[in-house]
């Protein structure tokens, strides 16, 4: 089976998880070089930018929750740093 880019990885369980209206994943790892969690090759970055339903009178805290138990695996594992931009449709 082919490795899976950590971003595809991330994209697939956050459209799993909240069926979003839209998503965007963006590795950042090249704005973090010599910073602390950078490797060569990076994949330890990450931006998302997500609009889902499943966010709808929630608290920013709560939706950060949200998507941190979705990917706690990856959080736990080789994503260092995870910035989130989460929205219910109609927000922002």
């Amino acid at each position: 089976m082919a490795h899976m880019a950590m971003k595809d990885t991330i994209s697939n369980k956050l459209q799993e998880a909240f069926t979003p209206e839209s998503l965007q994943v963006v590795d950042e790892s090249h704005l973090h070089e010599g910073h602390a969690g950078h490797r060569a090759g990076g994949e330890t970055h990450f931006r998302v930018y997500i609009v889902s339903a499943a966010f709808k009178g929630k608290s920013r805290v709560d939706r950060h929750r949200m998507i941190n138990s979705a990917l706690a695996a990856e959080l736990a594992g080789s994503v260092h740093a995870l910035a989130i931009n989460a929205q219910a449709p109609g927000e922002g």
